[in-house]
């Protein structure tokens, strides 16, 4: 009597291109959402530990004077080249129907509207904002934020507030200097390089722009501060993983902080119309 050995089970089939795409996508979506409802929770402990005792008004002015103070030369060469840059263009698309005169209009349309609030952003987030998560994430794996429940502080009120905070305040006034400079920056160009008359390119400035540009400009730096700064902070106070956790988180806080950036922008548009 023979027995039969039985065959070896056939190894199992790898899944196609189709699957792993799908799986891909789906991961990808099920982890952004997790995300952002992780930041709207941190929003929320952020909104409730702003407003209860003991206020920490020595960490929020450190981090006011580290966003924003640390922030004015950047902010201010990027705003006079960007002012310079986009009057000398503007000039020579007008300069095909004789209209240089409303090159000043255009550039403070622009700014004030605009740039100005994306750019402040973005030299924020490249500025401050990698150091907000690079300085939380390493307090987090280093066990600094667990030494701090410890001995009863809760860290989103010593730690995470008054870096939104100071996020919230400081992008708009950023935004300020930024449209400040880049006028000059225009102003320089327009009358100094391009002989386009003082009082023209001043009376047309004033004659076009409003405070509701202004206005528009500040309140997209105010969303957009909150928002880098949230997400920064999110990222960092989350890390895991060592050095490079901390390096990994930094390099997704920026990226997101930037597409937030463009994101927001773009709906913001959208509502103001």
């Amino acid at each position: 009597m023979t027995t039969q050995t039985p065959s070896n089970p056939a190894p199992p089939r790898e899944p196609g291109i189709l699957t792993q795409s799908i799986s891909s996508f789906g991961k990808g979506l099920i982890d952004g959402v997790s995300t952002l409802g992780g930041m709207m929770m941190l929003l929320l402990d952020v909104v409730r530990w702003s407003v209860r005792p003991p206020f920490r008004l020595a960490n929020l002015f450190a981090q006011l004077d580290f966003v924003g103070v640390g922030s004015i030369f950047i902010v201010s060469l990027t705003g006079t080249f960007t002012g310079m840059v986009f009057a000398l263009q503007t000039s020579t698309a007008f300069a095909l129907f004789d209209a240089e005169s409303l090159v000043g209009p255009t550039v403070a349309l622009t700014l004030s509207r605009e740039l100005a609030a994306v750019f402040s952003a973005l030299m924020v987030t490249m500025r401050a904002g990698s150091a907000m998560c690079t300085e939380l994430g390493t307090m987090r794996v280093t066990e600094q934020v667990d030494a701090l429940e410890t001995m009863a502080v809760n860290p989103v009120q010593y730690l995470l507030v008054p870096r939104v905070l100071a996020g919230l305040f400081m992008v708009p006034a950023l935004t300020m200097l930024f449209l400040t400079t880049g006028m000059a920056g225009a102003y320089l160009i327009a009358v100094g390089v391009l002989g386009i008359s003082p009082g023209t390119f001043l009376s047309r400035t004033q004659q076009w722009l409003v405070p509701g540009d202004i206005f528009q400009g500040l309140i997209k730096g105010a969303v957009f501060g909150l928002s880098v700064a949230l997400i920064c902070c999110y990222k960092g106070y989350n890390a895991s993983g060592g050095a490079k956790g901390v390096g990994q988180a930094t390099t997704e806080a920026m990226v997101s902080s930037a597409l937030s950036i463009f994101i927001l922008d773009f709906i913001l548009g959208l509502l103001w119309q």
